[in-house]
């Protein structure tokens, strides 16, 4: 797979210490209307509380400990998707109105597939959603994304990792942290 572009998250500003350096993710929108994501994160990985490996299945409030997210939207409109990929194995997905007014969830037939290797101080989580099973608008759309991480260290402290930060707390939820386009595949107009 060819990623087609790369983004940097940036650590939420408040945060004291966290035992990641950074975090990348390679973001590809291949014409067979999917989304492919690679979240890289590098540091201190004996430090970062990591779900042990688990069935895949939706288990809500991933958030709570190390995961990974995807905010989804289609340019202009205030309606969005939530992901959550756990390095677990586990998912979750939520349908959103408008600004955290959800409507939904994400049952079984997502199936997002999830793969996650570990080599010395990194560790890579790939995770590839059919956009049609969000909203069939996505698959032809241009997108909004917001991609972000919440990472626990081993004393339970968590750091928050985004494109974007709008001041104050952070926030994922917030149309600044939705900070990258996503055109569709050449071809699909």
């Amino acid at each position: 797979m060819t990623i087609a572009q790369t983004a940097r998250l940036l650590c939420h500003p408040t945060t004291q210490a966290t035992p990641l350096l950074g975090i990348e993710v390679g973001i590809s929108r291949p014409a067979s209307g999917s989304l492919v994501l690679t979240f890289r994160a590098e540091g201190d990985l004996a430090r970062v509380r990591w779900p042990p490996p688990r069935p895949p299945r939706v288990v809500h409030q991933l958030w709570e400990h190390t995961c990974f997210e995807a905010f989804i939207a289609a340019a202009d409109e205030p309606a969005y998707h939530e992901l959550n990929f756990a390095p677990s194995g586990e998912w979750a997905g939520y349908a959103f109105r408008s600004y955290r007014e959800v409507t939904g969830l994400a049952d079984e037939a997502l199936a997002p597939r999830i793969e996650v290797r570990r080599a010395g101080d990194r560790l890579e989580l790939d995770a590839s959603v059919a956009l049609d099973r969000l909203a069939r608008s996505y698959a032809r759309a241009p997108l909004r994304l917001g991609l972000s991480a919440v990472i626990e260290d081993q004393e339970g402290a968590l750091s928050y990792w985004s494109l974007r930060h709008p001041a104050g707390r952070p926030d994922f939820h917030h149309a600044d942290a939705l900070a990258l386009r996503l055109e569709p595949p050449p071809g699909e107009w």
